[in-house]
């Protein structure tokens, strides 16, 4: 603040940066005829030209789009060969060059050929616009590539996210010459380097030529290489804020002539001139959120923020200033705007555009919180559960239910409310009659409205919770409400989930109550709380009659838009009133019913409203609202979505009068008042929840081909794919098999043939020398590659007397080779201490290099690293097991206190992003999660035997294990699951795949049969719990959260708690009570924690360390900062011995044929996904 107000007043004349935008590129999907590249990380499809493209001296019939930000006119090599080592070898247009990654299901990379008027037209004017003096520029043919969405390989930002670009090359051609039009939109421009060994590299963006011919056709040279960008940030930046066409964003070259060609030539108009404006800096701007929302915190770099006028209204620009350069930082976006948010509207809602951000408002005829809104006068549904603990009277044992049936309709023009909630038993049904409170929050949200006073859903609309405290009197027994409002559903139903926790008085069975019509003053702040005491009256079934009372408190707690004060134009103070109030308990049906009337209005006496509008007496249609006119004069109106008279409304189908109403690729489907789009089969909804686009099933692994070991699944648009063997095996590519090329005579008959999976080697026998093709009798065969190798490599270190064999110098390698002269998979220099693996021409496979007294583990060309003394068992006792970026350290404990100079590295993994870890107890196994190759793994402490267990996954970011029914959980932020499989990664199985966004930590409690995990979706976090089978699933946090990142819980007291990184606390729950406590705040960035003893012990990426914290008071009692400083991530105990316990499923599997997985008070017998003949499925409850 105080940079900021020294420079107040300071005025300099800019120029208003008017950036591409995305809506700005050419048309591009599969609605302009675009096919899509197939999904990866270095993925390249060949495109045969309808008209030859001239690129510096050459002519070329065909081009290759690659997901890495170019083309090139020739096939390309590996990006091993090219990334970081530019110039290539063969010829490319560079846009972005990068390594780029489309494998998360949000990137893309489309393309086509165009020839259509509109397109050419617009080609030509923006090469008209580059080049003013050039006459007759008429294209007649046009690619055009764009890469959307596109994330940098393996990298994330600090909240999980990826961050990404969208830009766009269009390549037109003449009869004699070609251009290249590259196209950069400002707002989808979020990063300007990948990693590339492991180092931050800027992108590229050039023209190659690559290899050329030399003089008189001897050999070849490296041609010309035209790089448009530096190494430097700046330079990156300037992509989409410069220009040589006259347009920011959108850059114009020559690229190629015919006959005659000289150098690639730029456009002409570097100048802006469209925009001017006077740019003061002001210190009332607050600092705009990082895209990651990180907090800053006090070791980071703090900014000056200078605040944009443009002359031409628009919405308003913060730039981001270093202190020390003032140079912009066009990578910080403001994303809080209708263009990147309308979508998170209702489609009943306008998106406005707020100096600080956006809101939703409802249109004319609909009310509620611009996010969900409902029209005017139409009935409204809700539906839910209801999950309970309950004691009844002076009952020793609770009366326990979970997800049971709430269903509710409100007529919302008169404002009467019915609820019912099946499968109550009729121990706790007749006593549950006095709580028509478990619905008033419903009578509430629609109650009907008097003048000038507005109901709850017109306020806070539908997602808000709230929390209920009744005191019975006299005897004092207490019950907890809680209840949580998840907004509308596809189906326009109002979503509800109900918790009850406590002790009630007993009604006896056969009794009824009566509750009399009662007022209860709401207030409105920050949150909105009432209480009151309400009395109601029981009818014995001898004829008596007993009068009870209680005290009611309840808090209502919700999100509202930031920009906007939502609670200005609602009275400070409102009354609900309700009457006409009907209770039942229907112990046939195990029904509790209740209805009431409700309005709200002023908490002062006077005249009631007479007009029937008001009364809710009005006999307008129940799909109508009434519209009150003078005195008791009325009219009724049919709600939108409805036509007639008022009296009688009728559903108007719009998908029969709209045909096109849904897009492209969907079905309309019919809803009373509404309709419902539905994409079709082979489509799903884009991230905008209305855009349907191909499905692809291989990136989602919802295809029916075989094992990705043998064989290959290839996308081919529109929700297509081939399923082809791999080289080695036959068949349909549905199901393979390895072909047994001994049995074909592969081999010369003087040698032996060894089958493998896929493949074979053929080896001369004793006595004959070859390479196994062909074989010659005799000792004396020729030197192998290898043994000449090594012979080289020995005699260029000899001394060169006859008294000497010759030997290695200090620093030379000498291949190691086998009794048959190829080359040893293991190679190791000696006097480095390294070692690696080659494949069979003796180059090294890249990845698989260890550090020094390290040694890979070289097996199918699959590399896993180990140290050998570290991959003994640990030390005795309890040890954290913690990993960073291609390791997993491990810490022994000795009670509470960490032993720091014991510390040492139990496995590398080089090259790898390990997430999550976790221990096994029983068989003493660490797992791991890989995210640069989404996989899951798992390597035993005794002797270090290890295995890939699953492969096709998006990105693992925690892994639970169920010691006792020897199951394996892990959660999937891309795919956006829970999955379940046995220990050995077999019998797979998606526990949930619905309403995830953001899950990472995921914790097991074998013991008592419940899951729980986090999802740190920002625009919702929560913490649920189900049964390890995934039955009774349910959220137990949900208010206060930001980045719930880190969870673990403690077996012995029984508590839930988490570190979240955006409130920067850590909490703890008990999650039956629902007593929440916090144990401290104003930590840093808490990304995994675990329990163990009177500690948590927490990773944290600010500090790089491990931070021990006592449970009790909260306190920071020590820290661990590993040698090499990098991001710590997940983190484990291991245990001397495993915690005592079993659980249904750890004998004999529970009797069940494939998983079995437990729950509380039974087990269920489930089937894996890929399900056989012999699964049989089953629930068993003790």
């Amino acid at each position: 603040m105080m940079a900021l107000a020294r420079s107040v007043g300071l005025l300099a004349l800019l120029v208003s940066v008017q950036g591409l935008t995305r809506e700005q590129l050419f048309d591009y999907g599969i609605r302009v005829g675009d096919k899509i590249l197939d999904s990866g990380t270095d993925s390249v499809r060949e495109l045969e030209l309808e008209q030859t493209l001239f690129f510096f001296k050459g002519k070329f019939d065909k081009v290759y789009v690659n997901t890495n930000g170019f083309i090139s006119l020739a096939e390309p090599t590996g990006e091993s060969e090219y990334l970081g080592k530019m110039p290539a070898s063969f010829g490319m247009i560079a846009a972005f060059l990068g390594d780029l990654d489309t494998t998360d299901g949000a990137g893309y990379v489309y393309f086509r050929q165009d020839k259509s008027p509109d397109v050419l037209q617009r080609v030509a004017e923006h090469i008209s616009q580059a080049f003013p003096s050039d006459d007759e520029i008429e294209p007649t043919h046009a690619i055009i590539v764009t890469w959307e969405n596109v994330a940098p390989q393996g990298e994330r930002g600090p909240g999980g996210e990826y961050a990404r670009n969208t830009f766009q090359l269009v390549v037109a051609n003449m009869k004699s010459a070609s251009y290249a039009i590259l196209l950069y939109p400002e707002e989808n421009m979020q990063f300007g380097s990948t990693l590339i060994d492991d180092e931050d590299q800027p992108v590229e963006v050039g023209f190659n030529e690559g290899k050329v011919p030399g003089w008189f056709s001897w050999g070849s040279t490296q041609g010309t290489y035209y790089r448009i960008t530096e190494d430097s940030e700046e330079s990156i930046n300037a992509l989409a804020q410069e220009t040589n066409s006259g347009r920011p964003g959108v850059w114009v070259y020559e690229i190629g002539t015919s006959p005659l060609f000289t150098s690639i030539t730029p456009g002409e108009v570097t100048e802006v001139t469209e925009v001017t404006s006077v740019e003061t800096v002001v210190e009332s701007l607050v600092p705009e959120p990082s895209p990651f929302g990180e907090s800053s915190t006090p070791d980071e770099p703090q900014h000056r923020y200078r605040y944009v006028q443009p002359q031409q209204p628009q919405n308003p620009q913060v730039l981001i200033i270093d202190e020390d350069e003032l140079n912009v930082d066009v990578f910080s976006y403001n994303y809080e705007t209708c263009s990147s948010n309308k979508h998170k509207c209702s489609v009943f809602a306008d998106c406005r555009d707020y100096a600080d951000g956006y809101c939703c408002h409802c249109k004319p005829g609909y009310y509620g919180n611009g996010k969900d809104c409902i029209a005017e006068g139409k009935p409204q549904r809700m539906n839910g559960k209801v999950s309970g603990r309950i004691y009844v009277g002076d009952s020793p044992s609770p009366v326990e239910f979970s997800n049971n049936d709430l269903h509710s309709y409100v007529v919302t023009n008169d404002g009467r409310a019915y609820i019912a909630i099946s499968s109550i038993p009729s121990s706790i049904g007749p006593s549950l009659q006095p709580l028509p409170a478990l619905g008033e929050a419903i009578g509430w949200a629609f109650a009907l409205q008097q003048p000038d006073y507005r109901n709850g859903f017109s306020i806070i609309g539908g997602v808000f919770t709230r929390q209920a405290e009744v005191v019975f009197q006299p005897g004092n027994e207490r019950l907890t409400i809680r209840q949580e409002f998840s907004g509308i559903d596809e189906h326009d139903h109002l979503l509800i989930s109900t918790e009850l926790d406590g002790r009630i008085p007993e009604v006896p069975q056969g009794a009824t109550v009566q509750i009399e019509p009662y007022r209860e003053i709401y207030q409105y702040s920050s949150m909105i709380t009432s209480s009151s005491r309400r009395d109601y009256t029981v009818n014995m079934p001898d004829g008596s009659v007993r009068t009870h009372s209680y005290l009611w408190t309840q808090s209502i707690k919700f999100q509202s838009c930031p920009h906007e004060e939502v609670l200005s134009a609602v009275p400070a103070s409102q009354q609900l009133s309700v009457d006409q109030i009907f209770v039942m308990y229907d112990s046939g049906n195990q029904l509790i019913r209740f209805a009431m009337s409700n309005k709200i209005g002023s908490i002062h006496s006077g005249i009631p409203e007479q007009n029937p509008c008001f009364t809710g007496r009005h006999g307008c249609d129940t799909n109508a609202v009434c519209r009150p006119a003078q005195g008791k004069d009325f009219s009724c109106e049919c709600a939108s979505g409805f036509t007639g008279d008022g009296r009688v409304c009728y559903d108007v189908d719009e998908c029969s009068e709209s045909p096109q109403i849904c897009g492209p690729f969907s079905v309309c489907s019919n809803q009373p008042g509404s309709f419902r789009c539905e994409c079709v089969e082979g489509f799903t909804f884009a991230g905008d929840g209305r855009t349907c686009r191909p499905v692809d099933h291989c990136q989602r692994g919802t295809h029916d081909c075989d094992a990705p070991q043998r064989s290959r699944c290839s996308y081919t648009g529109d929700s297509s794919y081939i399923c082809s063997c791999l080289p080695g095996f036959s068949g349909d590519g549905r199901a393979c098999q390895d072909i047994d090329e001994c049995q074909l005579g592969r081999c010369h008959s003087d040698a032996i043939c060894h089958n493998t999976q896929g493949s074979f080697t053929c080896q001369c026998r004793p006595g004959f020398h070859g390479d196994g093709f062909s074989c010659t009798p005799g000792s004396d065969r020729e030197k192998t590659a290898c043994e000449r190798h090594r012979e080289a490599a020995q005699a260029s270190s000899s001394s060169g007397g006859f008294f000497f064999r010759p030997r290695p110098a200090v620093g030379q390698y000498v291949p190691s080779c086998d009794a048959y002269g190829a080359y040893e998979p293991l190679q190791c220099h000696a006097s480095a201490g390294q070692c690696w693996c080659v494949d069979s021409s003796g180059l090294e496979i890249p990845g698989s290099r260890a550090q020094p007294g390290s040694r890979p583990m070289c097996k199918n060309f699959f590399v896993f690293v180990f140290q050998i003394t570290d991959i003994s068992p640990l030390t005795p006792g309890a040890n954290l097991l913690f990993s960073q970026s291609g390791k997993i350290d491990h810490i022994p404990l000795d009670g509470n206190r960490m032993i720091k100079d014991e510390a040492k590295t139990v496995l590398h993994v080089p090259g790898k992003v390990v997430i999550a870890v976790a221990f096994d107890c029983v068989e003493q196994m660490i797992f791991w999660s890989d995210i640069t190759q989404p996989s899951i793994s798992r390597a035993t402490l005794q002797g270090g035997e290890t295995s890939l267990l699953i492969t096709d996954l998006g990105c693992p970011e925690g892994i639970a294990i169920d010691h006792m029914s020897r199951n394996m959980y892990w959660t999937d932020s891309i795919l956006d699951r829970i999955e379940v499989s046995r220990l050995d990664g077999s019998q797979r199985r998606v526990l949930f795949d619905d309403d995830l966004i953001n899950p990472r930590p995921i914790i097991a409690d074998p013991a008592y049969g419940y899951l729980y995990w986090s999802d740190w979706n920002r625009d919702g976090p929560k913490i649920e719990r189900s049964g390890l089978d995934g039955s009774d699933r349910t959220v137990l946090v949900q208010d206060g959260l930001g980045l719930p990142n880190a969870l673990t819980f403690d077996p012995q007291s029984r508590r839930l708690c988490w570190a979240d990184a955006g409130t920067r606390k850590v909490e703890c729950i008990d999650p039956f009570s629902r007593l929440r406590r916090k144990l401290t705040e104003g930590i840093q960035y808490p990304f995994a924690i675990v329990s163990y003893g009177r500690n948590l012990y927490y990773t944290d990426w600010r500090r790089d360390a491990v931070v021990a914290m006592d449970r009790h008071d909260g306190m920071e009692v020590e820290e661990f900062l590993p040698q090499r400083r990098s991001r710590t991530y997940g983190i484990a105990i291991t245990y001397p011995q495993c915690p005592a316990g079993v659980n249904y499923c750890s004998r004999d599997n529970g009797g069940c044929s494939h998983l079995c997985l437990p729950r509380p008070g039974g087990f269920t017998c489930r089937c894996p996904d890929a399900r056989d003949g012999s699964c049989v499925e089953q629930d068993q409850n003790f």
